[in-house]
């Protein structure tokens, strides 16, 4: 059986394999957040002839499966079949032009009074040939040249005898010995023939619960190259990192899950090697930063005592490893540092967040918080840190909402509910037509919904209220944007899904400020990272109540901070020295545990909350 895809390629399928396994199959990617499940919707593709098994059309209009629409993971070909694929459908990896990026980052690197030290360093020797009267071996004479380099310390793995012989004398015995520093020594990891010093590459990676992120980094400069992003493929295990922690450990899928983020990686990195005409021998290093759950399942580390109380990790600190161990493809001796973590649910994520706003280093009291599927946070100065992190869901980067994306090119970013027709005014990313919406315009909307009066503070609907709301298959819904063939609407589920998350978030806000006995108004700068963080409306974000009622100059949004803290930490020892620190002094308080905190977490299901006198400026807002 084939599948004829319309650029004229054709796919060879085994009987009883769905379309999205037999797309994945040959590298083409759909947006399957419920990972082939049925359930979100969001893998439609349109059978233009043959058979196909549709197993479940749930998620599918009427006229949709008239006009030939199935969802690739519910379906399987009966024979051979033509099909077209939606573009909203298609999930692509995000190349980015780094040009801007790469001068702030590099200017934030230079402000710190560092030096480029990667993890990785490069040594030019130029060996005397052996003779009669010196007639060392090859090892000898390679340990004699570098103690006289001043090294000291010299670990030699047996993996560099493999060849060296010949490596030594294909350029007339000048080589290029690559060496990592840990533990006070440094160990060899490759050593290439003639001058190899550079070109030479770094990449840092942040391996978020939805989405990776991976930066190509010039050891030489400091300069980033170039970026990319793509969806992690352990949704398709679930959305959240306890159903991941279920599926490896009750399923016995650890390995599966490790393999899908590998995959993610080799993509990104291939792509961009590719793009930029690179070796994979000038790969020279890799960082790695996650939260502790993905750390885990990226090492391939038994995660099932993360969910279980006393909730431990299998570590919080990992020594170096190696590409070739992970399967990722470089060189197979090229290092790979993960930064530390701080508890089950602290991960080196936040670690790299608090790097990268350097909130460890100001006299002020500091607030950082990370938004995504989970809501970590760290409250703190130079002298102490605290943190904490709650289940936010994963619904602020599109999973879990019926027409939620990223923040995307076609994301509704931004809505406002004209106060007289009460018909929605929408801002898309990259001003193309609307395909979904984005966790920021789902705080638009929710916020404009009940200032207007069709929400109620309780997060209710109200039919009367409008005429874009109605019934849908979910209950009623509010329906944002449609024309010929397309409709974006905000459900009833959806509603309750983020006022949920955005109680979660300021709940655990509330009760770290209480654990150390400070207020709101003690706090001298609130950070603000995440992947929606930049196209977030303050205003918004406090009339829902998911942020506290602040001024709005006390608010920096700083972007994904992950990748930020791994690209700063990928040059310098120092920092990565830091981080090390960072996540030894950090206390971390149990929220799951706190009744203090499902007190705050109730009082937030609200909008914006039970205790509206918090939040004066939408007090006013409700008066006019």
């Amino acid at each position: 059986m084939k599948i004829s895809l319309p650029s004229g390629k054709s796919i060879s399928v085994a009987p009883q394999t769905s379309i999205l396994d037999a797309l994945e199959m040959e590298g083409i990617y759909l947006t399957s957040s419920c990972g082939g499940k049925g359930v979100c919707g969001k893998c439609k593709v349109i059978v233009r002839s043959g058979d196909v098994d549709r197993r479940s059309t749930i998620k599918l209009s009427q006229e949709e499966v008239e006009e030939g629409y199935a969802l690739a993971c519910q379906s399987y070909p009966l024979g051979d079949i033509v099909i077209d694929i939606p573009k909203e459908s298609v999930l692509t990896v995000e190349g980015r032009i780094a040009t801007g990026r790469s001068k702030d980052l590099l200017a934030l690197l230079q402000s710190l009074g560092v030096g480029i030290e990667p993890l990785s360093e490069r040594i030019l020797l130029e060996l005397p040939p052996p003779t009669l009267t010196d007639n060392i071996s090859d090892l000898e004479r390679l340990k004699r040249e570098l103690m006289a380099k001043g090294l000291g310390c010299l670990r030699v793995p047996f993996r560099s005898l493999k060849g060296l012989a010949g490596v030594l004398r294909e350029k007339d015995w000048q080589i290029t010995i690559s060496l990592i520093h840990s533990e006070d020594c440094h160990e060899i990891i490759n050593i290439f023939p003639g001058d190899r010093r550079s070109p030479r590459y770094g990449v840092a990676v942040d391996i978020g619960t939805t989405t990776l992120v991976l930066y190509l980094i010039d050891l030489t400069d400091g300069t980033l190259v170039d970026a990319a992003s793509i969806y992690n493929s352990q949704i398709r295990f679930g959305d959240d990192v306890i159903t991941r922690i279920v599926y490896a450990t009750e399923h016995n899928e650890l390995r599966a899950l490790k393999q899908a983020v590998i995959a993610d990686i080799n993509i990104m990195l291939s792509m961009l090697i590719k793009k930029h005409g690179i070796e994979p021998d000038a790969i020279d290093q890799i960082v790695v930063a996650g939260n502790t759950t993905m750390t885990h399942l990226f090492l391939g580390l038994d995660p099932s005592s993360i969910r279980e109380e006393p909730y431990i990790p299998t570590a919080n600190t990992f020594p170096i490893s190696f590409a070739g161990e992970h399967g990722i493809k470089a060189r197979p001796h090229t290092p790979v540092y993960v930064f530390p973590c701080v508890a089950s649910y602290m991960g080196g994520d936040i670690v790299s967040g608090v790097i990268a706003t350097r909130l460890h280093k100001q006299e002020e009291l500091s607030f950082f918080l990370d938004i995504g599927t989970n809501g970590e946070m760290v409250l703190g100065n130079s002298e102490w840190l605290i943190s904490a992190s709650c289940s936010a869901g994963p619904c602020f980067e599109g999973s879990g909402i019926k027409h939620g994306m990223r923040a995307t090119e076609g994301a509704i970013e931004d809505i406002v509910i004209d106060r007289d027709t009460l018909e929605p005014r929408i801002k898309v990313i990259g001003d193309v037509r609307p395909m979904g919406i984005c966790g920021s315009g789902m705080i638009d909307a929710i916020s404009e919904l009940f200032l207007t009066g069709i929400l109620d503070q309780k997060g209710v609907l109200h039919k009367e209220a409008s005429r874009r709301v109605r019934e849908g298959e979910d209950g009623l819904e509010f329906l944002i944007y449609s024309d010929d063939d397309r409709e974006i609407v905000l459900t009833t589920p959806d509603i309750e899904n983020i006022i949920r998350a955005k109680a979660a978030i300021y709940a655990g806000f509330t009760t770290l400020l209480k654990e150390v006995g400070f207020t709101f108004n003690d706090i001298h700068k609130i950070y603000i990272a995440g992947g929606f963080g930049k196209f977030l409306d303050i205003e918004k974000a406090i009339i829902l109540g998911m942020l506290p009622d602040l001024p709005k100059e006390r608010f920096e949004f700083v972007g994904n901070t992950s990748i930020k803290g791994a690209y700063l930490c990928s040059l310098s020892r120092r920092l990565r020295d830091e981080a090390e620190e960072v996540a030894r002094r950090m206390t971390y308080l149990e929220l799951s545990v706190s009744k203090s905190f499902m007190d705050e977490f109730v009082s937030g299901l609200f909008i914006p909350h039970t205790h509206i006198e918090d939040f004066p400026s939408v007090s006013a807002l409700m008066k006019r």
